[in-house]
């Protein structure tokens, strides 16, 4: 099963929301997901994400591949470089 870390849109009209998922990559975008890992609101003006980075890391360290669009928001958060200099220092340590 290859999982993917990506967005569900959740909302009203015109006014999305979007949860950060970990969703299996055969599943529609908005069907089933194994767990929700944030909130997305793209009308707020920080535009940053709320997430449990704990979660975010471990899925990305079992794996998980994110969207283009999450791997984004990840960068702007900071857990994608925190992902990445966990990941060098493991590959470096072993």
């Amino acid at each position: 099963m290859a999982v993917h870390l990506r967005l569900t849109r959740t909302g009203r009209h015109k006014r999305p929301l979007y949860r950060v998922v970990a969703a299996d990559s055969r599943k529609p975008r908005d069907g089933r997901f194994l767990e929700i890992l944030g909130i997305f609101d793209p009308l707020k003006e920080a535009g940053l994400p709320e997430l449990k980075q704990e979660r975010v890391l471990s899925w990305l360290h079992q794996g998980a591949q994110p969207t283009v669009t999450v791997k984004t928001l990840l960068r702007r958060c900071g857990v994608w470089k925190q992902f990445e200099t966990e990941k060098a220092a493991k590959k470096k340590g072993a």
